[in-house]
């Protein structure tokens, strides 16, 4: 009836082959990407489809061209897929994507492979609910029993279920080159099988979509199913892995999306400080990967696996010092001369966030290593003060240490040479661990000594520097404030900002289970075990995190790395880390 617009009217059981053959004649004229550009309207039908003689049944009827479409293109998809299906559209996008989305995840096995990982439309008149449409109230309602075929078995396909089975989607243009398919396609971890021509897609400017996608060709339809075949195992396995990452990181959320916008604005004006391609593409993500901090991979804890490059081994130790020196027999003096026998330490920085005077230099221990004792950056802000870049710290590695913790020379080294196995995480030595308390309905915190930990503690543990950075200026104001505030819990933020960054749990090393009980008692009446509000605090303070985060982000482990032959049976003259036993 119009250049732009077929229109059919609705009749009532009919059920001509020449009917059939009349819309299919209509349509031989009209281009792939003409038919997929039919104009919008609901539609709701049940297609049998008898492909030797040629013939189409519709039994609810049509309302829409798009029916026409899924005619026009019906031979193609049941050359990839089954002969019958339900097919259910309310929302204004073209009816072939339900039936090329099955189709071509049945790929590497015939139309009964349906939940084996590689989904294929079932040729005896099942049900596919939706299929291609997100999660929406907009979805038509459920059909009734009466619309089922006599006789078929009673069957329903989710089509989220089918999404996340299934290792390739099919992705063609919609009503205009984007689709909100591609995004379900992401969010399944399926493949995209993009076809349309001429589509920007999201975020091209920084985002290798190579890497996460196959790009196809809207013309060559019916060549998609070798060309999937030809992708190996493993390949297959990165494109997915990919799709994970790039919707966990850029697309999960509108704020992200937003964000994502932002960043990559703010990269175009200040060309001089922008992230390089691998920032984008690689984990932990643009987001996380700041260039204000700097523009080369080697200055940040994700990639010297990527560069093929080590840490350097040396280390710079902050200790947070609180309380006013009297003795030299106090635990700081001792933990001092115990860290600068270290040969990897390159220097000492006492963090002064006391309210007493700074001491003057005579009163601290003489060392091989440079000593330098420094005014907290806001000694009212005193606890976040802990983790501000220092300009002084010039080392990858920092070991961060409470005044009265307790550790050998042994420890540190061996803690130090297994934080160079593992940069991006923390590794330290006094483990916590959160659980779900679902009486109260809200996280918990657990000293407990347990198989199971998700914090390790940064009174005795050593990270890269570049967390000091995304510390101060990644996370907001507010949360810091109420550190602050509180004089609490820096630690927990600290965990929860790094498994956020990395998704991976912290590690603990060997260390002698009095940790606790030692600094309870050579610490001060001042020291934060001491204080009953202490746990109860910590409790608050891992929802209000969790709230910020909008998730949960500490991850679980049960591993514990000792030294070799630890507590084994042999000479202590075998034995690289020997005094770590006698403590």
């Amino acid at each position: 009836r119009s250049k732009s617009h077929y229109k059919m009217e609705t009749h009532t059981g009919w059920n001509s082959s020449q009917e059939y053959r009349d819309i299919y004649s209509l349509h031989q004229s009209r281009s792939p990407a003409a038919s997929l550009h039919a104009a919008a309207g609901g539609c709701r039908m049940r297609l049998t489809c008898l492909f030797p003689a040629g013939a189409c049944t519709a039994e609810k009827g049509l309302s829409s061209p798009r029916a026409l479409m899924v005619l026009w293109w019906g031979r193609a998809a049941w050359l990839i897929s089954g002969s019958s299906l339900v097919v259910r559209r309310s929302l204004r996008v073209p009816l072939l994507q339900g039936w090329l989305f099955q189709g071509l995840a049945s790929l590497g096995g015939d139309s009964k492979d349906v939940g084996s990982g590689q989904t294929a439309a079932n040729g005896g008149g099942c049900e596919m609910e939706g299929v291609g449409q997100p999660a929406s109230p907009l979805r038509a309602p459920a059909p009734s029993p009466a619309t089922a075929e006599p006789g078929s078995p009673p069957c329903r396909y989710d089509d989220q279920e089918l999404l996340r089975n299934s290792s390739f989607c099919l992705v063609p243009r919609g009503r205009h080159l984007g689709s909100l398919r591609f995004l379900e396609a992401l969010q399944a971890a399926c493949i995209p099988v993009l076809l349309s021509g001429g589509w920007e897609l999201p975020f091209s400017e920084v985002i290798d979509w190579k890497k996460a996608a196959v790009i196809g060709d809207e013309r060559l339809l019916l060549q998609i199913p070798s060309i999937m075949r030809s992708i190996d195992e493993d390949k297959v396995l990165a494109l997915r892995q990919q799709t994970q990452f790039l919707w966990e990181t850029y697309f999960s959320s509108v704020e992200k999306i937003v964000l994502t916008t932002l960043e990559i604005i703010q990269d175009r004006i200040n060309a001089h400080i922008t992230r390089n391609y691998v920032m984008w593409n690689a984990q932990p993500g643009g987001l996380y990967a700041l260039p204000q901090f700097s523009t080369s991979l080697a200055d940040f804890p994700f990639y010297y696996l990527a560069l093929g490059r080590s840490p350097d081994k040396e280390f710079t130790a902050v200790i947070q010092a609180v309380s006013p020196l009297f003795s030299q027999s106090q635990p700081i003096i001792k933990l001092i001369l115990a860290v600068a026998l270290s040969k990897y330490c390159t220097q000492i920085v006492v963090l002064w966030n006391c309210d007493k005077p700074l001491p003057p230099r005579s009163t601290w221990p003489s060392t091989t290593v440079p000593l330098s004792v420094v005014e907290g950056e806001h000694k009212v802000k005193r606890e976040s003060s802990r983790f501000f870049p220092y300009d002084l710290i010039r080392t990858d590695a920092v070991l961060s240490l409470d005044e009265d913790t307790v550790l050998s020379t042994n420890e540190v080294d061996f803690a130090f040479m297994v934080w160079c196995s593992f940069p991006e995480r923390i590794v330290g030595y006094p483990a916590r661990s959160h659980y779900w308390d679902s009486s109260k309905g809200r996280w918990g915190y657990t000293s407990k000594w347990t198989n199971e930990y998700s914090m390790v503690l940064t009174g005795a543990a050593f990270y890269h520097r570049y967390y000091h950075y995304l510390y101060t200026f990644y996370l907001p104001a507010s949360l810091r404030s109420m550190v602050d505030q509180i004089s609490n819990c820096e630690d927990i933020l600290m965990n929860f900002l790094v498994s956020a960054v990395t998704k991976l749990p912290p590690i603990k090393v060997t260390q002698k289970k009095q940790y606790k009980e030692t600094m309870m008692q050579q610490g001060s009446k001042m020291s934060r075990w001491a204080d009953p509000e202490h746990f109860v605090q910590r409790q608050a303070c891992m929802n209000s995190f969790t709230n910020w985060f909008g998730f949960m982000p500490l991850v679980h482990s049960q591993m514990r790395l000792d030294p070799i032959l630890f507590k084994d049976q042999v000479s202590i003259l075998r034995k690289k880390y020997r005094n770590i036993e006698r403590l």
